[in-house]
């Protein structure tokens, strides 16, 4: 259904822009930083993190840039190596007061500041020492983190995000570390839960040390659609949503297992460890509100328990067709979406599924919501002339920030938008072939050039959209 269409947005809605310190920061061992578990894994065959976008040492320069483009707020996240050198204990100063400085500037120029304190950057000596996600240990070391920068950053930050993506912590092998000696189902749902207890954990104290602050999860979602109208796809697009979504919703917002997961997990010895006062603590820590990080839809079918168990292959170079779909026998598998277009990367373009998803999280949750991701990732060309002609970003834009005001007119709590991303990063798999910036980094994975800051044809657009409140630019 739609409405008539005055693209007004709320007064006051937080037009944003979204990065990670791993893929954006650079200097990552600089100033007593220590290496993170994304920092090791990153694909070998792109850019690492070592300079990625400069922006450790040209923050002041980047902020300008979102001043101009006429932000509202910008959603960062907080690498816990460059603040906490050994996962716990000692705070390195210098890693700290370059969030303070970071936070500073961003409040002299009108920006908001959005923290994500947990963006896949794991101190790499806590994974050594007792396995990272995997030991209960990581709960306290979390908490004690996030104490940290609620002393010293909490008077001037309002939003928290507690953990980026904790769904595609476990589907994606590149942004956890496993290990080889236990079935992976067990170890993914044991690591889920206590990721999850850390989020409840931050939240708790969240609300003892800032109880004027705004504090929720930023976690990747996506519509599960069925291949057919048979009934065995429609109830296996049913479970997908239920394992892939709203196992983790219902434990952030209910601080419960969703009955049918929990009986899959039974039935497999999968469960995780549920340890006394851990369903108490998860009740106890409703969210404010819910980010919600969207690029695509997804189709599946019914999977027969003969079906070959495979994970998702990531297509990392950007070529369509190398994608393979998720498999798990005896629930579902994905397939390929006829009706809709996709990126090199093979991700289907889908706006309307954002309308879809956000109706139904409201439908279920009646919490605010802010989009804390959401973008085209390409190949981006810089032309002769100094110019990034951008037009299928802008389009892509366009049509999302279209369902979004549709979706407020369903009566969805929607109070910000940040695109991902800002400035161009390192894709964790692609590293610069894929790009997804409102300002081109000029440099590639093997040369670093002069790292020139350069808008793309989306940043005058996207400027446009600001200025007006209006889900298109002008």
């Amino acid at each position: 259904m739609n409405y008539k269409k005055d693209y007004s947005f709320p007064e006051g809605f937080l037009w944003s822009a979204a990065t990670a310190a791993y893929q954006f920061e650079g200097a990552y061992l600089e100033d007593g930083k220590t290496m993170s578990i994304v920092d090791k894994n990153i694909n070998p065959s792109f850019a690492n993190t070592s300079v990625a976008s400069d922006h450790y040492h040209r923050f002041k320069e980047d902020v300008a840039l979102m001043k101009e483009l006429g932000l509202k707020a910008y959603r960062f996240s907080i690498s816990w190596p460059r603040v906490l050198p050994k996962g716990r204990g000692e705070v390195n100063q210098k890693g700290l007061q370059f969030y303070q400085n970071l936070v500073a500037e961003l409040k002299a120029n009108g920006i908001e500041p959005l923290a994500t304190i947990y963006h896949f950057d794991l101190p790499a000596c806590l994974q050594e020492e007792y396995g990272g996600w995997s030991s209960r240990q990581i709960i306290d070391d979390f908490a004690y983190f996030c104490k940290v920068l609620f002393e010293h950053l909490g008077n001037q930050v309002k939003y928290w995000f507690t953990i980026n993506e904790q769904s595609n912590m476990f589907l994606l092998p590149y942004l956890m570390e496993f290990d080889d000696q236990i079935p992976i189902e067990k170890q993914k749902y044991e690591m889920n839960h206590i990721m999850t207890l850390a989020h409840a954990k931050a939240i708790t104290l969240c609300r003892e040390m800032l109880p004027d602050a705004k504090i929720g999860p930023a976690i990747g979602l996506s519509p599960n659609y069925p291949e057919s109208c048979r009934p065995e796809d429609i109830q296996a697009a049913r479970e997908a949503d239920d394992f892939r979504n709203y196992l983790f919703t219902d434990l952030y917002v209910h601080g419960r297992y969703r009955e049918n997961i929990w009986r899959y997990m039974k039935e497999r010895g999968i469960t995780p460890t549920i340890d006394e006062g851990d369903m108490e603590l998860l009740k106890s820590a409703k969210p404010d509100f819910l980010g919600i990080n969207y690029y695509q839809s997804r189709v599946v079918k019914y999977a027969s328990e003969s079906t070959i168990v495979r994970d998702m292959k990531v297509n990392a170079d950007g070529r369509k067709g190398e994608t393979e779909f998720e498999v798990v026998p005896g629930v579902y598998e994905g397939c390929n979406n006829p009706y809709l277009e996709k990126t090199d990367w093979d991700w289907e373009i889908d706006a309307i599924g954002l309308r879809t998803l956000l109706n139904e999280l409201n439908d279920r949750y009646r919490l605010p919501i802010i989009i804390t991701e959401n973008g085209m990732g390409a190949v981006d060309k810089l032309t002769a002339d100094g110019k990034v002609h951008d037009d299928y970003r802008i389009d892509y834009l366009a049509k999302h920030l279209e369902q979004c005001h549709l979706a407020i007119g369903d009566g969805v709590q929607l109070f910000g938008y940040c695109p991902w991303s800002f400035m161009d990063l390192v894709s964790t798999t692609s590293g610069f072939r894929k790009r997804y910036g409102f300002v081109y980094i000029n440099r590639t994975d093997d040369n670093l050039k002069d790292l020139r800051r350069i808008r793309k044809e989306s940043f005058y657009w996207y400027q446009g959209v600001i200025r007006t409140n209006e889900g298109v630019g002008g």
